[in-house]
């Protein structure tokens, strides 16, 4: 019988267990042997902040990040193969969401493995529920292009969904870009247009705004190193 993969939520930031993640992921971690994870090292800090008497030498990481050869993660899933439970850990937030555990879970799907994802904080999702943007039809863009010219272009197009479709665009950013990619949102977007920024959510300084741009432009936070989602709609 092949054992259980568990998509296990990290924290956002600095917060108490008891804020962001159930009991019951807790009992679910302490009988994993086993886990998928970014990095080892934030990994452990994370696993003690859980359960401090959990034996970090007693367990197996396989890490999985941009450095990991994509060829020869089918290995990673063995140990699910012999009856034994696996736990996939992202740096920050819910795996496999803007994460490559996605990559593991696709694995595991086509070998009729169970799959469980356990409750836990997703920045994009709760940027999405205090914006007061559209939670009917929302996508979640990721990423910007780095070239600027390509970079606008895009902002463009996805500008255009909001006010023909009345989808609410949804971005992240490398944190030390986050000024410079709302500083493009108010130079190339309406200045109706309104733009949520979500900063730190969960911590003690945690920041939700929503204003039109034409009034950001005049107020804006400093978000430099700070994580951040941010949301346009119209």
């Amino acid at each position: 019988m092949n054992g259980i993969l568990y998509l296990i939520p990290n924290f956002l930031g600095e917060c108490s267990t008891e804020k962001v993640l159930p009991s019951f992921n807790t009992s679910v971690i302490n009988n994993i042997k086993h886990f998928i994870v970014e990095d080892i090292r934030t990994t452990r800090r994370f696993l003690k902040k859980v359960n401090k008497s959990i034996d970090i030498d007693q367990l197996t990481f396989f890490e999985l990040n941009q450095h990991t050869d994509l060829q020869n993660i089918s290995y990673y899933i063995e140990p699910l193969l012999k009856g034994n439970d696996i736990g996939i850990i992202s740096e920050a937030g819910c795996p496999a969401v803007a994460d490559p555990g996605a990559l593991i879970v696709d694995l595991a799907q086509q070998k009729n493995i169970k799959v469980v994802p356990l409750v836990g904080p997703s920045s994009i999702l709760l940027a999405l529920m205090a914006s007061g943007f559209n939670g009917q039809s929302f996508a979640f863009e990721g990423y910007l292009p780095i070239d600027n010219d390509k970079r606008i272009k895009r902002l463009k197009v996805l500008e255009s969904r909001i006010y023909n479709e009345k989808q609410t665009q949804i971005f992240i950013e490398t944190p030390y870009r986050n000024n410079k990619i709302v500083q493009d949102f108010i130079t190339h977007c309406r200045p109706t247009t309104k733009l949520c920024i979500a900063s730190e959510i969960t911590t003690d300084n945690e920041f939700i705004k929503t204003k039109p741009l034409s009034v950001w432009k005049n107020s804006l936070p400093d978000l430099n190193k700070k994580p951040t989602i941010f949301l346009l709609y119209k």
